[in-house]
C-alpha cells in the first residue's frame, strides 16, 4: 500500500507542468525566429533580383529610344555594336548592351501586317545584361533580357 500513497503525493507536478509548457514555448520562439530570418533573407533575394530586372530593362529601353543606334554604317563591327560606347548613350544603370544586327533574317516579322514588297526590314537582338545595385554584398543578382528590334523603312519605288 506504500506504492499507492507515493502515486497520489502530486507534490512536484506544478514543476515538471511549467517545465514543459517551457520548453514547448521554447520551441514555438525558435521557429518563429528561423522564419522571420529566412523570411528577410528571401525578401532581399527578391528585391535583389527585381532591381537587376530593372536595370537590364532599362539599358534595353535607354538604346531603343535612340533611333541612331540602329544606323549600321560605320557603327557595327562583325554585325556587333556597344551603344554605350557612344557618348551620346547615356547609362543611368550601368548595364552593359550589346546590339547584334541579324543579316541572315529577312522579311517582315510574323504578324506585322506589314508588305513585304514595299518595306525594306533591318532585324536586331539587343541583349542587355544588368546587376543590382548592392555593391557590399558578396554574391550579386544579375539578370540578362534580350528584345528583337525590326527597322522598317519604306522602299523606292520605281518610277517615282
Amino acid at each position: 500500500m506504500k506504492t499507492l500513497f507515493i502515486l497520489r503525493d502530486e507534490s512536484g507536478v506544478a514543476l515538471v507542468i511549467a517545465l514543459l509548457m517551457l520548453v514547448v514555448l521554447s520551441l514555438i520562439a525558435l521557429g518563429s525566429a528561423y522564419t522571420s530570418i529566412f523570411e528577410i533573407k528571401h525578401s532581399g533575394n527578391i528585391r535583389a533580383s527585381t532591381d537587376a530586372f530593372y536595370s537590364a530593362d532599362s539599358g534595353v529601353q535607354v538604346v531603343v529610344a535612340n533611333a541612331e543606334n540602329f544606323n549600321v554604317p560605320g557603327k557595327y563591327t562583325k554585325n556587333k555594336y556597344d551603344p554605350f560606347s557612344d557618348p551620346l548613350n547615356a547609362n543611368p544603370t550601368k548595364a552593359k548592351v550589346t546590339i547584334q544586327y541579324e543579316t541572315t533574317q529577312e522579311g517582315a516579322p510574323v504578324g506585322s501586317g506589314f508588305s513585304a514588297i514595299n518595306f525594306e526590314f533591318e532585324h536586331f537582338v539587343i541583349e542587355s545584361k544588368g546587376w543590382d545595385q548592392m555593391d557590399l554584398s558578396l554574391v550579386r543578382s544579375g539578370c540578362t533580357l534580350e528584345q528583337k528590334v525590326v527597322k522598317v523603312a519604306p522602299t523606292l519605288q520605281g518610277g517615282y
